[in-house]
């Protein structure tokens, strides 16, 4: 068998496993997949959380489908093809061989967030074939200097940022690598970056429009995720604690190197690794490692110096050049003496990983205690709060405020699909006209034993008390406690006035 075609066999039998496991097996979405179908109702510029490509595509699977929810696992399992095919094709052009290529994507594939984090469609495994792809597209418009490569870089470069803010790492590290080194440098007396970045700056227009229209809304979100440090500590343990989890995240990849080499292959590491490790041609080795180490340095100093603390999964489309560095700087696959051992290794990884979804989805209903969210009986909750709203208004359900998972489970599985009124904030709603509200009526949802609704609810209704409440099972063989669904109608014209933010 040739490199392509099994670099073509693995990384499609992998995103197909990664697809079909949670379509067929999971009964809800997870949290971040929730999330961006209720936001995605909306068609919005921008959301409370995020910009808006993760909630379009979502919404797009959702039309295409006819209602289903199963389109974000293809999503997920299509942004991985996508960033194995880039991979692969950086890994031909830095001038490593076929089957070097081949075990770069083997390599990246068993890296942590390529596999459990892959059915929860969210704005970080979306960065995968962005960042993936703009280092492909740079590297080719250094190299060939075609303007139709700059331009794609632009494109990618919008699109990155259509998904997260945290694209701008890499757009700085892009740049900074135009301006340090001389034969990147010389293409800035060229058409090229100029018409990259206003490719990139016109895609981009409607969505700044967006930000400057809801004062920065989604940028006020961003700096709330990120944790300041209670002290002196908090600046050394946060920044290690982020780097810490990254190297967590390539268990995974050590493993298959290490099958590979065997108890004898690791005595002799260092002296074999010299022999096989050739360098690549000037500037390959100093492009493949600025990539794969600047956007990580730059994070742990940023955490440094602020003291803050970075949420772990931010370093998803960061590692995309993990296996190609390995192969590389290991000399892989001659440095190995059992290189079998290592793909069966590698596909074992995988078959565990897959049998933890699942596992996730079958089994944990027998034994687990604990709510969970994928077991969550979010459609027979919002087809049973539709069918109350009807009955007692006489009309469909067009308004749900409340909490994100709450909320955003009647607005995905309600038969009308009514807008989430994220905590009737207009501040964390602007798409929501008030008026509107006020001429449909609303109906307030929230979870547990409470009889008022959320605190943040409380400041437009003081004197409110639930409606009704009803206990909808997890799973009727399964050991999860049943979950208190509280609603309160709000009848037309009843609807209160925004008093706060």
């Amino acid at each position: 068998m040739t490199a392509s075609r099994a670099a073509l066999l693995y990384s499609a039998l992998a995103c197909l496993l990664y697809a079909l496991v949670p379509t067929l097996t999971f009964p809800t979405p997870p949290l971040d997949v929730v999330e961006g179908f209720a936001w995605g109702r909306e068609l919005q510029l921008g959301y409370t959380k995020h910009p808006p490509m993760q909630a379009w595509l979502l919404e797009l699977t959702y039309r295409l489908t006819g209602g289903g929810t199963f389109g974000a696992y293809w999503l997920s399992a299509l942004c991985a093809a996508m960033g194995y095919f880039f991979i692969w094709k950086l890994a031909k052009r830095l001038g490593l061989t076929g089957w070097q290529a081949f075990w770069s994507l083997v390599l990246t594939s068993v890296t942590f967030y390529f596999t459990l984090p892959m059915p929860e469609f969210n704005p970080n495994i979306l960065q995968v074939p962005v960042w993936a792809g703009m280092m492909l597209f740079f590297h080719r418009a250094l190299t060939n200097g075609h303007a139709i490569d700059w331009i794609v870089l632009g494109a990618l470069a919008a699109f990155g940022f259509y998904t997260k803010y945290f694209v701008l790492l890499l757009v700085g590290t892009i740049g900074l690598y135009t301006l340090l080194f001389p034969d990147a440098r010389r293409h800035l007396l060229s058409l090229g970056p100029w018409l990259c970045a206003l490719t990139c700056i016109l895609l981009l227009v409607p969505h700044l429009q967006w930000l400057l229209e809801t004062d920065f809304l989604t940028l006020q979100y961003a700096a709330s995720r990120s944790k300041p440090a209670a002290g002196v500590v908090g600046h050394i343990f946060n920044p290690l604690n982020f780097l810490g989890a990254q190297i967590g995240n390539h268990a995974g990849l050590f493993l298959v190197v290490l099958a590979g080499l065997g108890w004898t292959g690791l005595k002799d590491l260092r002296a074999r690794r010299t022999q096989s490790a050739a360098p690549l041609l000037p500037p390959q080795d100093r492009f493949l490692l600025w990539f794969a180490f600047v956007p990580l340095a730059v994070v742990l100093l940023a955490s440094a110096v602020s003291g803050n603390e970075f949420e772990h999964m931010w370093g998803t489309p960061m590692f995309v050049l993990s296996g190609i560095l390995a192969v590389r700087y290991l000399g892989l696959p001659n440095l190995w003496s059992h290189p079998r051992r290592s793909l069966a290794a590698a596909i074992a990884i995988q078959a565990v990983f897959l049998g933890i979804l699942f596992g996730q989805a079958v089994l944990e209903p027998h034994w687990k205690t604990k709510q969970t969210r994928i077991h969550y009986p979010g459609r027979e909750v919002a087809q049973e709060l539709s069918r109350i709203w009807k009955a007692e208004t006489g009309t469909d359900l067009a308004y749900v405020a409340g909490d994100m998972w709450s909320a955003a489970n009647v607005t995905l599985f309600a038969p009308s699909r009514p807008s989430m009124f994220y905590l009737h904030s207009l501040e964390l709603s602007p798409w929501i006209n008030l008026d509107d509200v006020q001429k449909k009526g609303l109906m307030i949802v929230w979870r547990g034993d409470r009889e008022k609704p959320l605190n943040e609810l409380l400041a437009f209704y003081p004197e409110a008390v639930r409606d009704g409440s009803k206990m909808f099972p997890y799973s009727a063989s399964g050991s999860i406690p049943d979950v208190r669904v509280n609603w309160m109608i709000v009848q037309p014209g009843k609807v209160a006035t925004q008093v706060q933010k």
